[in-house]
């Protein structure tokens, strides 16, 4: 099944960035960033760290001067996607853009080529770091010192403006609570036209998710 709420991005100018107080946060620990639209600030609440998980890992993506599958040429503000290859959804799993060595339109019709196409995968698997709070911080930071303008894709609030679950979205195992929402192109990130015009990606996931997933986003 999709995310409960829906899914989208919102474009928009950094109004402010603060992560939460140290104390008294909830299961989950979290960057926020207040992102300024033509209808309003949008509160974006980023995972960096859960109390009862084994923490979150991350990466950042440089993607050059991609147009997002169109989404970088759309006006500042909300904008629901359809959780589909072609809309502007991202995809951990399946974004080229993301995992440069993901071929999505690759049928296997032979099991020899299937061990082949999965070792070449392995040679360009994005390398994904697992650190500490402050560090996975410290990296957000670093890409909003140099950004001119603000994607986030997730989930958006039921309440208020905002955009949460801005990690991806598929591969948690079948026996959890999130299960549920496992889901293709549905994935959530920050991303950030730097000043020099090309767009920076930070990605984050839990250890416990798969980086294999089936066609309804289920560990595969």
């Amino acid at each position: 099944m999709p995310l409960r709420d829906g899914y989208g991005v919102v474009i928009g100018s950094l109004h402010r960035y603060y992560p939460d107080p140290p104390e008294g946060y909830g299961d989950y620990y979290h960057a926020n960033l207040d992102v300024l639209t033509p209808h309003g600030i949008y509160r974006c609440k980023i995972d960096v760290d859960g109390k009862d998980s084994a923490g979150v890992m991350w990466r950042v993506a440089e993607l050059g001067q991609s147009d997002l599958n169109g989404v970088a040429k759309l006006p500042d503000g909300w904008h629901d996607l359809d959780s589909t290859r072609h809309s502007g959804a991202l995809d951990y799993l399946r974004s080229p853009e993301l995992n440069p060595g993901q071929s999505p339109s690759y049928v296997v019709v032979d099991p020899t080529l299937e061990l082949v196409r999965r070792a070449l995968g392995a040679l360009h698997a994005p390398t994904w770091r697992r650190g500490s709070t402050e560090q996975a911080l410290a990296d957000i930071a670093l890409l909003l010192e140099d950004q001119t303008r603000i994607f986030v894709f997730g989930e958006p609030f039921t309440r208020g403006r905002g955009v949460h679950n801005v990690h991806q979205n598929q591969g948690d195992p079948l026996d959890s609570e999130w299960s549920a929402e496992n889901g293709i192109w549905q994935d959530g990130a920050l991303v950030v036209r730097r000043k020099a015009g090309s767009l920076t990606a930070y990605l984050a996931k839990y250890p416990t998710q798969a980086d294999r997933t089936d066609r309804h986003g289920h560990p595969a």
